[in-house]
């Protein structure tokens, strides 16, 4: 039951390289309440399903075919409770999944011709059913927003488990970090903001800016020529917007400083209160002086921690800058749970790990030089480790905020179950015979006369 009903939509990348003028041969394989889902569709999320890599199997038709159901249902009640998405939505969504498909194809021009079309158009054409799922999306999160659980049925649902095959954690810690980061003088910045006023120049000088961002720019969005999509002000830090929606279309602004490097940019198109762009962007990296400073630093305030003068969590406050830890204390947090609990084994770096393994709790870390594995950026970190919880099987009394978190999910699963059950008993649906051999699809393919006498 759980998978039929499943909370999360096939959300693809590809879209199949059939347009509405190609199709020679259509017709409708279900009906739900008013609305129609066609082979063309089902043909279409599954060309994205093997576009991503995956093997060939006809059965997962099936599922897609159920997937679809499900989302039908969903956003017809979304139109009956007025649930509508902004243009905002839709266009950051078309956004998201355009840049994801030009990287997989190599190019924006590679994807083109594996479309057999322009971008622009095959946007368009994508942009009812985006505007669909996440009107289906926010019906969903609607049914469930309000879910939460009591202790008394936390507790009732770790009893219902089979006490036999209960899970088994690994060793978990509670630690906290103090950060450094490595400053640059004006003299160090210099250097980056220099580099980033000759590529302007280039531009100035006639080089195309797609050109120069797809070769020298330092940001994700270089594959994309720079371009930006569709943003309102508050997308982007104070400095970007600032020159984003001073210029106008076709202008290139000056070089500016914000916390990610040396920017250039250039307006493409504005829509209301949303402008597009494209930017090259030069990180500023740390100079060999600055991580010296950096690391003299964080080497004082360990000393003033060993005696004493601060204990771990007032230091973090005061002088760490991370801003993400420092307001409370450098408690790092679970990225799944948002509990202080972390595994051993899921600490995401080998540095953070050979630094807080052999730590005694209550004991702090010698300084370290860490890089972030997604940015490069480059800082110096001590670490205090609070707790150590040894290998052990799931009980209340250790592990209550992740049973807490499983019974919550399982009277998610229990309403949205509820709701569809519901729902499917006053709804008109219809499949196609030809699917009556898929389990998922049972469900749906009640007789028609149910309803009807209902």
């Amino acid at each position: 039951m759980k998978k039929i009903f499943g909370i999360f939509f096939i959300l693809s990348l590809f879209l199949s390289t059939v347009t509405a003028q190609e199709r020679l041969v259509d017709k409708v394989i279900a009906t739900v309440g008013s609305a129609f889902i066609l082979q063309s569709d089902l043909e279409m999320e599954y060309t994205q399903y093997l576009a991503q890599g995956n093997k060939s199997d006809e059965k997962v038709k099936c599922y897609i075919l159920n997937q679809l159901l499900v989302q039908k249902l969903l956003s017809q009640q979304a139109a009956i409770d007025s649930i509508e998405v902004s243009e905002t939505e839709v266009d950051d969504q078309l956004n998201f999944r355009i840049r994801s498909m030009v990287q997989r194809a190599g190019g924006k021009e590679r994807l083109e011709e594996f479309l057999n079309r322009s971008i622009l158009q095959h946007k368009e054409e994508m942009r009812p059913a985006v505007a669909e799922q996440l009107r289906g999306n926010k019906m969903q999160q609607q049914l469930v927003s309000k879910v939460d659980v009591t202790p008394q049925e936390v507790n009732k649902y770790f009893k219902s488990l089979d006490q036999d095959s209960l899970p088994y954690f690994n060793t978990e810690i509670e630690y906290s970090q103090l950060v450094i980061n490595p400053l640059l003088t004006k003299e160090e910045k210099d250097q980056f903001r220099t580099k980033a006023e000759e590529y302007r120049q280039q531009v100035l000088n006639g080089s195309d800016f797609g050109t120069i961002a797809r070769f020298y720019s330092e940001d994700g969005s270089a594959p994309y020529g720079g371009e930006l999509g569709y943003n309102t002000r508050e997308n982007w830090v104070k400095e970007f917007s600032a020159q984003a929606f001073r210029l106008k279309n076709g202008e290139i602004s000056p070089v500016f400083e914000t916390q990610y490097g040396f920017h250039f940019l250039q307006v493409l198109d504005r829509r209301g209160e949303e402008v597009n762009v494209r930017h090259v962007l030069i990180t500023k990296k740390p100079t060999p002086a600055s991580l010296e400073r950096a690391k003299a630093k964080i080497d004082s305030i360990s000393d003033q921690i060993a005696a004493k003068k601060f204990n771990f969590n007032s230091a973090a406050s005061f002088y760490s800058d991370d801003k993400e830890t420092k307001y409370n204390g450098g408690v790092v947090s679970n990225m799944e749970d948002r509990s202080t609990l972390i595994p051993i084994d899921q600490l995401d770096d080998v540095a953070v790990f050979n630094a807080i393994d052999p730590l005694k709790v209550g004991e702090v870390s010698k300084p370290v030089l860490y890089t972030d594995k997604r940015t490069g950026e480059k800082s110096y970190r001590i670490y205090y480790l609070k707790s150590r919880i040894a290998p052990h099987k799931a009980n209340m009394n250790q592990d209550f905020a992740k049973i807490k978190e499983a019974a919550k999910q399982d009277k998610t699963n229990r309403t949205l179950s509820e709701w569809f059950e519901k729902k499917r008993g006053t709804t008109y649906i219809d499949v196609d015979p030809e699917f009556g051999t898929c389990e998922e699809l049972k469900v749906w393919m009640k007789d028609k006369n149910q309803i009807a006498q209902k």
